[in-house]
């Protein structure tokens, strides 16, 4: 366990929970986070990991932007439920490029767990798309991957990073429960 990873694992704990809360703080600390993990996953040759927080700093910086101003009128978003042809779409998306990833990361590197780490990386992209549009679908999705990113790094022997998921577990039962309430209060369909 090295200091960055704990730094890691205190700006992910935070950026979780500022999402749960709704609160758009979550967006520059989920950057400051990702830039860290980047780093602590090239370290243990998790190589998609590494990749997928170089595509989080480009979500990020979106996600912040789209939660003032990618509402009604240019106002900040509220949530709501995705569009079954996006979700679809999104599926699609995570299946084949969690297929191709793994298949590149099995042939052509020494990644450890190419597979797990293939499919929790398409499957944290769809989840983090979804999410920037505040849909509450992005919180089961996040849900199922962080499951899977436990065990993974149990094996990896990044124990404080497990743990830290487990936390991202806990916190996306609580994000989904609290984004429910809202899109209740807000009179959307459920």
């Amino acid at each position: 366990m090295s200091p960055l990873e704990i730094l890691g694992a205190a700006t992910g704990a935070l950026g979780v929970w500022l999402t749960a809360r709704e609160n758009v703080w979550c967006w520059p600390v989920g950057l400051v986070n990702v830039a860290i993990y980047a780093v602590v996953f090239r370290d243990a040759k998790l190589y998609a990991d590494m990749g997928l927080q170089g595509v989080y700093i480009a979500l990020c910086l979106y996600g912040w932007w789209a939660w003032l101003r990618g509402g009604a009128a240019h106002g900040r978003l509220v949530v709501s439920r995705a569009p079954r042809v996006v979700l679809a779409a999104s599926a699609l998306v995570g299946i084949v490029f969690a297929a191709a990833l793994g298949t590149f990361l099995r042939s052509k590197t020494d990644a450890a767990l190419p597979l797990w780490d293939a499919g929790t990386t398409a499957f944290s992209l769809v989840a983090q798309f979804l999410q920037t549009r505040k849909w509450i679908e992005n919180w089961p999705i996040w849900i199922a991957v962080d499951t899977v990113y436990i065990g993974m790094y149990v094996v990896k022997r990044l124990y404080l990073t497990a743990g830290l998921y487990a936390l991202f577990l806990v916190l996306a039962g609580i994000g989904l429960a609290s984004w429910r309430r809202s899109l209740a209060g807000a009179g959307a369909p459920r």
